[in-house]
């Protein structure tokens, strides 16, 4: 999988498709997933040009897997389901073929609000 620079992710980063913004800071742009499958649905997107967690780990720099890392965690806490805030959240992220991923930009899944459910089905 090679990074499309028009997928949907990349759209959205340039501002060419809107989004439901929930957070942004130099590393990452949190936003309402626009079909939900929980009460609470948001995806945590890098702004740099990852296809997915492997390519990220391989040529991120520390500040941005910091600051991923760090986002994910302010928008669950923004959100009310940190376990800080609430009763807790789940994080998923599809890696290539064989996990689900549709979009060839990195981006992490958080599911809340509610009772999750099982892991895999």
């Amino acid at each position: 999988m090679t990074y499309d620079n028009n997928n949907i992710f990349a759209k959205i980063l340039r501002g060419e498709i809107p989004c439901e913004k929930i957070y942004e800071d130099e590393y990452v742009l949190s936003f309402h997933d626009i079909t939900p499958r929980k009460k609470i649905h948001v995806l945590v997107i890098p702004k740099g040009k990852y296809i997915n967690l492997d390519d990220f780990n391989q040529k991120a720099s520390n500040d941005e897997i910091v600051g991923l890392s760090k986002g994910i965690s302010i928008v669950a806490k923004k959100l009310g389901i940190s376990s800080e805030k609430g009763k807790g959240y789940r994080t998923l992220s599809n890696i290539s073929e064989h996990g689900g991923q549709e979009v060839p930009h990195l981006h992490f899944h958080l599911f809340g609000g509610e009772k999750v459910g099982k892991m895999v089905e």
